[in-house]
């Protein structure tokens, strides 16, 4: 083997120095799960000597430390000339024969009884990067289906010179990273063909809530690139472990992103030019990017792999449109996980203005300030201390203004792109896949982010009227009272249950009704007899699910035991549905369903409801949700209510009605 190279399935973590981050989990992985069902793409580490020698034959030593020691890094017009001296000056250098050999090598042994469409990924491998208190996520760049050895080492160039982008200087500044103690090795391997299928990320954490029980995973078509660099509104769901480990069904949320666009191979050899984002065609956009089996099969993965780091772990996975199987491309730790364990902070908004913007929250907390509406990169020399980004997608070349902002607003990204990762170091709320909140946002105008609601972000015009009430849960007093707690949004209850208690003593489900389906129990029932237009708006809303009946039924079971599962294995009482007329008939397709009494209060709600025959099929929906969290998921701890019962007569229909 050349000195320069070594083979990922032959390295360990503790190769770290040699390797960089990346080759080494990657081979760990090869080297711990080869007896087990983890399928890794083969590759080639070429390792920090040769970026070592790399420096000290082109004499760029001495020039990068120089160059360095003269600025102010801080100021954002310095650190981009000095950042594009140090690229210019890597760029124009030569690669030498010993390093070209060793790339010529690697080339030729992994395209060996291999089809003609072979590539490989060009990918950083720092020694800097995955660490446990700083990600180093995407600081360097990667390079997608390069075919051939030439281009290879274009790309390897590129890759040196990525070691002094403009975001890498800043964050190892900002993390007091020493510059001349960061090392570049070279990941070289093959490409899987998710460009054909579908690829994205799993956090075995919800690092929001803090919650080690889930696991978190982003999904969409196509390369996994577009969901990293915060450019695609990915699918997401969440995974309950006990359920997984238990071979129960453990998917507890499925949120469908909108997917506009997708990444995929082109034809052209130039390693700048060898992908390309295409439009997803509306077929695509409207069902989820991967199965349920796929999903759970993931959180198979996810598992093995936190359980041989001993830590919450960050992957990278993608799905091979050729033979099918799901790839492990990258694990590192995660490196910022909210924590309410010991001390809890509760911001009570007490009120607020227009609702501006709603997306995926990042991180815990409200940022208050002046909107800036960027356009682009060049723009971000606008950014004071203390003002609010808002801007169609940031990726961690924003690093540098976005450690000066108060919060951040995208229309793209989902919760686990490296802009994501990089504001949860930096403690900065975020509301990430808005869509549109650069054009419902004015620029200059005051804005409050609020990342205090639960998994959804919201934007307020103004500032929002608010009292943080902070309590170090250690100091609570004990006592024999058991305390349980009344919840009704599913978003906030893994922050409720860092709260002292026994369990919920009343879970709502109307919430769940209201917000997360939105439509009346007979109109989904009665669906084929609606008006076309009403059928289009449920057919729209329930887009990803085989019927409105299933959408309704595993909506209704997901708001359900995300509460149970926040609080497993304690108990959780859920009281069945309990609207009244008015409030039903406020439903999608409700009016046309729901009587106009005089006295709601005292009418047609509760068991009364559940036992009229036009009702009943809507009754055994909510009963159909009940069973699949507590039989399919295993969430054992939920126990039923049954509202507003008027006589012994009456409960003892309702309970023969249950049966």
């Amino acid at each position: 083997m050349h000195r320069y190279l070594k083979k990922l399935s032959e390295i360990k973590i503790s190769d770290l120095d040699s390797v960089g981050g990346k080759n080494a989990s990657l081979g760990e992985m090869m080297h711990q799960f080869n007896k087990l069902n983890l399928n890794l793409p083969p590759g080639y580490a070429l390792t920090t000597e040769a970026h070592k020698d790399f420096i000290n034959e082109n004499e760029l030593g001495s020039y990068i430390q120089n160059i360095l020691k003269k600025k102010d890094l801080s100021d954002i017009k310095e650190l981009h000339a000095v950042g594009q001296s140090i690229r210019e000056k890597i760029l124009s250098s030569q690669l030498s024969k010993s390093i070209t050999e060793a790339t010529a090598i690697a080339w030729h042994n992994l395209k060996r009884n291999t089809d003609k469409s072979f590539s490989v990924a060009v990918r950083s491998s720092a020694t800097a990067e995955d660490l446990p208190n700083a990600s180093f996520a995407g600081q360097q760049e990667s390079y997608l289906n390069i075919s051939n050895v030439d281009e290879i080492n274009k790309a390897i160039l590129s890759v040196y010179a990525s070691l002094f982008t403009n975001r890498a200087i800043s964050y190892r500044e900002h993390n007091n990273f020493d510059h001349n103690q960061v090392s570049m090795a070279i990941c070289i391997q093959q490409m899987i063909r998710s460009d054909l299928s579908s690829s994205g990320v799993m956090f075995t954490v919800d690092a929001d809530s803090g919650c080690k029980d889930l696991i978190v995973i982003n999904s969409s078509f196509g390369l996994g690139e577009l969901i990293v660099q915060g450019l695609v509104n990915p699918d997401e769901f969440y995974l309950f472990k006990p359920s997984l480990r238990k071979n129960k069904f453990p998917i507890i949320r499925k949120n469908m992103g909108n997917k506009t666009t997708k990444m995929i191979f082109t034809k052209d050899i130039n390693f700048n030019h060898s992908v390309q984002t295409i439009d997803l065609d509306q077929k695509d956009r409207s069902r989820f990017s991967i199965s349920n089996d796929e999903i759970i099969a993931l959180g198979q993965l996810g598992l093995l792999i936190e359980s041989h780091y001993g830590k919450p772990m960050d992957i990278e996975w993608a799905k091979d449109g050729k033979d099918g199987k799901l790839y492990i491309l990258q694990a590192r730790p995660v490196t910022v996980i909210s924590s309410h364990e010991h001390y809890l902070e509760d911001f009570q908004i007490k009120s607020k203005g227009k609702l501006l913007a709603t997306g995926r929250s990042v991180g815990y907390g409200l940022g208050i300030g002046t909107a800036k509406i960027l356009d682009s990169l060049e723009d971000m020399y606008l950014i004071d201390e203390g003002d609010i980004l808002v801007t169609d997608h940031t990726d961690p070349n924003w690093e540098p203004v976005m450690k000066k902002t108060a919060a951040i607003i995208t229309n793209k990204g989902g919760r686990t792109c490296h802009a994501a990762i990089i504001a949860r170091e930096l403690g900065i709320p975020a509301v990430v896949g808005c869509l549109d909140a650069t054009t419902k946002i004015q620029n200059l105008s005051t804005i409050s982010v609020s990342c205090a609601e639960g998994d959804q972000g919201f934007v307020y015009q103004g500032s929002v009227d608010y009292e943080l009430i902070s309590e170090k849960i250690g100091s609570l007093p004990n006592i024999t009272t058991k305390i349980m707690i009344n919840i009704g949004n599913p978003d906030r209850a893994f922050y409720f249950a860092n709260i002292p208690n026994e369990g919920v003593g009343l879970a709502r489900i109307e919430f769940i009704i209201n917000r997360m389906i939105g439509v009346h129990p007979n109109a989904i029932i009665d669906y084929q007899n609606l008006d076309k237009k009403l059928q289009q708006k449920i057919k729209e809303i329930s887009e990803g699910y085989e019927n409105p009946t299933t959408f309704y039924v595993s909506k209704l079971a997901e708001g359900i035991s995300t509460i149970a599962a926040a609080f497993y294995p304690k108990p959780v009482i859920v009281r069945l549905s309990d609207f009244k007329s008015n409030e039903y008939a406020n439903l999608l397709g409700g009016d046309a369903f729901e009587p106009d009494e005089e006295n709601p209060m005292l009418g047609f709600r509760g068991a009364s409801r559940y036992l009229d025959p036009l009702f009943q099929p809507c009754f055994k929906m909510e009963c159909d949700a009940i069973l699949k969290a507590r039989e399919a998921m295993g969430l054992d701890n939920i126990q039923i209510m049954i509202p507003f019962v008027r006589t012994i007569k009456e409960a003892a229909r309702t309970s023969e009605l249950l049966e």
